[in-house]
């Protein structure tokens, strides 16, 4: 399936005037910045952008650059993290950093092997680090833009998603990815939604509320608040859940340690 130059040059006109007239203003878009692209990334990763921003803004006050990241104690790392869920992506984030650190001096390598190879960064993550910071020519292709891209270029909803790949990078303006994937997800957003254009995602998130995520969060903002938490007191609070089998899963990701049942936060 292959669109005409002339059709993919109205496409980039399209999205790209108007973002020059309608663009939002996200903290993430101030600037190139490579730590806050990694940062904003992963706290992304399975969570709506809404929930992240006033989180984002606290988390880059407190630790401004990748090495202040990477020298963070695990409780104030959690701390500020913790709210979001999957908190284990924390501390694949901080690992990804001391990486960075300690290996790239200070720098988050461009290449995109090196950067898949960090802890929690995967396809989707490197893809947004380049086109974002690095401004390459790469697709970023999340629910917003593949549905823009389907309606916009009158694709196939069950098109294969290298074929959308390969077509959503012949749409790519000469460095200007930055920009392009920007006006994309402003567009989805707020013109082509899933109400106004009836395409579904393929998958939905699962809801936060009633899950193990719930669990793991409520025992990690009593320890980061300096409570005294075991787990009994967990079995007491979530009466309906197999607390065990999750404290053993938080165990096992290095955010908990029991003794008896006394928990506490990994160091």
């Amino acid at each position: 399936m292959k669109n005409s130059k002339h059709t993919i040059v109205k496409f980039q006109d399209k999205i790209l005037s108007r973002y020059e007239i309608h663009k939002r203003n996200f903290p993430r878009r101030d600037s190139f910045n490579p730590y806050r692209v990694l940062v904003s990334e992963v706290m992304s990763q399975q969570t709506q952008i809404s929930r992240i921003l006033p989180k984002f803004e606290a988390f880059i006050e407190e630790l401004p650059s990748i090495e202040d990241l990477a020298a963070c104690d695990k409780p104030r790392l959690l701390r500020l993290r913790s709210w979001l869920g999957f908190n284990s992506r924390a501390l694949r984030l901080q690992q990804a950093a001391r990486i960075v650190v300690s290996e790239y001096q200070w720098v988050i390598p461009k290449e995109r092997e090196l950067l898949r190879s960090l802890p929690g960064i995967w396809s989707y993550s490197s893809a947004s680090i380049w086109a974002f910071a690095y401004n390459r020519e790469e697709p970023v292709i999340d629910t917003n833009i593949r549905r823009v891209l389907l309606r916009e270029l009158w694709l196939d909803h069950s098109i294969k998603p290298k074929e959308l790949e390969d077509i959503a990078r012949s749409c790519i303006p000469s460095w200007k990815s930055n920009d392009r994937h920007n006006a994309l997800m402003d567009y989805g957003s707020l013109v082509c939604t899933a109400k106004h254009t009836g395409i579904t995602s393929l998958s939905k998130q699962s809801r936060f509320k009633w899950s193990d995520r719930e669990v793991r969060g409520w025992v990690l903002k009593q320890l980061t608040k300096g409570e005294k938490v075991d787990t009994e007191i967990v079995a007491k609070q979530f009466p309906d859940k197999e607390v065990k089998s999750i404290l053993r899963w938080m165990k096992k990701d290095s955010l908990i340690v029991l003794i008896d049942t006394h928990i506490e936060i990994a160091q």
